[in-house]
């Protein structure tokens, strides 16, 4: 008969425990990239469709948020279950995915999509633009990835309204100011994320919100100096989230130099969204330490929050100089 002795117990939690940790080291393996202009070939020609204008960013845009579904391990993020409850690197490189997900869906459904501000929004943009904003964390009723699967599916209708020379109601519209809208969107996200990275080591930081404007003012006082540090718990899930928006970045900006060829070539701007996606794969470098290191200043252990803020910074800068361009260029 059976017997259950505390050393059968400890040994069933010890098998229990590495198995978990092998799933969870699996499942924590970043997706790898593409080149978003050999794979829009491919969908076209699986689809039986042309790749027109817009058909880029849109099959960019379906992508990144297909990984997010189809990954090593699937969605992570509204897991209740071990080991992904216990996992956080992960969920919060899905938060970073999904915020430009959810940025570009919206741009797309309120200017690429339309001609001017008295247009129509396209209905499978309507659709989709509201799936992707459900909660991330959102496990039933309805479910995280059920919501995402409808806006992937209403993005695909759209394509497809796209491709096709007779229906003259689904457009893209490859134009600067449009580029410029979404531009602002991504220079906000990230400088608030550098912003976030660098915390990682307090520094006191004065109170700049009111510079430049003799009328400006706000809703409640707020000091003139603040100490704004990262929680040491944080660290790492700043990171991740870092690195995801990165990653679904770098995709986009190769769909945008497809779209918006014309656009660019006109402005000489083409080199400039090239060396915004080779700052983004440098965000993509392996990370070789067992975990995410904070060291401080010029010390002995590195830093890998601060190294990433500079990269996202130089990113962010190389952003600005391309907005700079179609807006003055």
């Amino acid at each position: 008969m059976f017997q259950l002795t505390g050393r059968k117990v400890v040994v069933f939690f010890l098998v229990f425990f590495i198995i978990n940790y092998i799933i969870a080291v699996f499942w924590s393996i970043e997706p790898d990239r593409i080149e978003v202009k050999e794979y829009v070939l491919e969908q076209a020609v699986a689809n039986g469709e042309e790749s027109v204008t817009g058909y880029a960013t849109t099959t960019a845009l379906m992508f990144v948020a297909e990984t997010l579904l189809n990954k090593s391990g699937g969605y992570l993020s509204n897991d209740k279950m071990p080991p992904s409850v216990f996992m956080d690197n992960m969920p919060s490189w899905e938060l970073g995915a999904l915020n430009q997900v959810r940025d570009l869906s919206l741009i797309m459904r309120k200017d690429f999509s339309r001609s001017q501000a008295q247009s129509v929004e396209h209905a499978q943009l309507k659709v989709a633009q509201p799936k992707f904003n459900i909660d991330h964390t959102s496990w039933q009723l309805p479910s995280a990835e059920r919501e995402y699967q409808d806006a992937i599916d209403a993005l695909a209708i759209y394509r497809a309204q796209l491709a096709d020379p007779k229906d003259p109601n689904a457009q893209f519209y490859a134009r600067a100011d449009n580029l410029v809208t979404w531009l602002n969107e991504v220079q906000s996200r990230l400088g608030s994320m550098s912003q976030k990275l660098s915390a990682s080591v307090g520094r006191e930081r004065i109170n700049t919100s009111l510079v430049g404007d003799e009328g400006a003012a706000q809703s409640t006082f707020a000091p003139s100096e603040s100490m704004v540090k990262t929680s040491w718990w944080k660290i790492d899930d700043v990171f991740y989230e870092a690195r995801g928006e990165a990653w679904a970045l770098l995709h986009f900006f190769q769909a945008v130099e497809v779209d918006f060829k014309g656009v660019l070539e006109k402005k000489n701007a083409t080199v400039a969204v090239r060396q915004i996606v080779r700052e983004l794969e440098a965000t993509q470098e392996t990370v070789w330490s067992p975990m995410i290191l904070n060291g401080t200043g010029f010390g002995l252990m590195a830093n890998h929050s601060l190294v990433m803020a500079n990269y996202v910074s130089r990113a962010n800068a190389a952003i600005i100089n391309l907005n700079n361009l179609l807006t003055k260029g």
